[in-house]
């Protein structure tokens, strides 16, 4: 059994699969606190379902890409054999975590998954050595590490931590996201042209398409 929060159907905001329909099953509860949350409603509540319950409720929506996200989705065991089950059903599954230590480790997710690690910035609030470098280390070409900057001292503790190359693995690409009514989007745009930096910015879709709405998006 795994607590859920909420299943639901929509556009996704983020992740190099933004734009694309996807069913979002988000997993209650998380052992962060970040400055930045924006799902501070998924730290309680939710419903115990089965793994059998979940998945049909997410082929009810008939859409092939699926995020599993939070909360922190990897604080629940069973979460492995539902990707398990969702990459052997064909869908493109995409998890979301914090990179933190947590009770699931990346290296237990299926290599199917698209896993998109959002490393803790100063401003987060989370400390460094709560980060599983380790485990970061182990991602690949597939993946995605993304940094949420609250101002220009995220930026450059992002930017020197790539630039450094010994804790980030180097094949996996890196987006850089302006933390929502925090940072102007266009200023970090404007750093990123001025260091060359080869990283992807992204604004969050779901946040520009419904701007009035704060859950099911």
């Amino acid at each position: 059994m795994l607590r859920i929060h909420e299943i639901y159907c929509t556009i996704l905001g983020e992740s190099r699969k933004a734009g694309f329909p996807c069913v979002i099953v988000r997993l209650t509860g998380c052992h962060l606190r970040c400055t930045y949350c924006d799902t501070e409603y998924a730290f309680s509540g939710g419903q115990k379902l089965s793994m059998d319950e979940i998945c049909r409720q997410v082929a009810a929506f008939d859409c092939r890409t699926v995020l599993i996200t939070g909360g922190e989705p990897l604080l629940q065991q069973e979460v492995v054999p539902l990707l398990q089950a969702l990459v052997a059903e064909n869908y493109s599954v995409v998890l979301e975590t914090s990179g933190t230590k947590t009770v699931v480790s990346l290296e237990q997710v299926p290599p199917q998954v698209h896993r998109v690690v959002d490393v803790k910035t100063p401003s987060s609030g989370i400390a460094a050595d709560q980060i599983d470098w380790e485990g970061i280390g182990t991602l690949g070409s597939g993946d995605e590490l993304k940094f949420v900057c609250c101002n220009r001292s995220d930026y450059e503790w992002a930017r020197d931590l790539l630039r450094q190359t010994e804790l980030l693995p180097q094949a996996t690409p890196v987006t850089f996201s302006p933390a929502h009514n925090q940072l102007v989007p266009r200023d970090l745009a404007a750093w990123i042209l001025a260091d060359q930096l080869e990283v992807r910015l992204q604004i969050q879709l779901h946040k520009i398409l419904w701007p009035d709405r704060d859950r099911g998006i």
